[in-house]
């Protein structure tokens, strides 16, 4: 099974707003992932659009790559905090407020899906009849409609 990784450093963003975007392609398989990128309004995803990108043409030249890029999903992707360009802003009367410029590396990991294995001569799980749900019984501290009558 082959497995490649991309990563971008320094990507100016923040990892927290990078994250929103992964979470979308995370378990995917990497035409869709693709299509989600590119149909998100948020402007991170033309960068992790590049970074999935890579990692497919990181896995297409592995060796044992079978050459089907269909096969593929993105098994892990994340951003991870870089680090911050510090600022300062004026501020009214003399004063200075800090600007913080985040950054982010963004990683993402590609695997092959394993093929199906069908054992030869079983039946497989989805034909096998389902057990019946026992019924649920009747509480022992309420009584029955019947056994109020009886009373009665």
């Amino acid at each position: 099974m082959i497995q490649a990784e991309a990563t971008a450093r320094y990507v100016r963003t923040s990892a927290q707003k990078a994250g929103l975007v992964l979470a979308l392609i995370r378990g995917k398989d990497v035409n869709q992932a693709l299509a989600t990128l590119k149909f998100t309004r948020k402007a991170i995803a033309e960068d992790i659009s590049k970074v999935l990108r890579s990692a497919i043409a990181n896995a297409t030249n592995k060796e044992g790559f079978s050459g089907d890029v269909d096969k593929l999903f993105v098994s892990a992707c994340y951003a991870n905090q870089g680090p911050s360009a510090k600022r300062v802003r004026p501020a009214p009367m003399g004063r200075a407020f800090r600007v913080l410029k985040r950054t982010a590396h963004i990683s993402v990991h590609v695997s092959e899906r394993p093929g199906k294995i069908v054992a030869v001569g079983t039946t497989p799980a989805a034909d096998a009849p389902r057990p019946k749900r026992a019924r649920a019984q009747k509480s022992a501290t309420t009584p029955s409609k019947k056994a109020q009558k009886a009373k009665e």
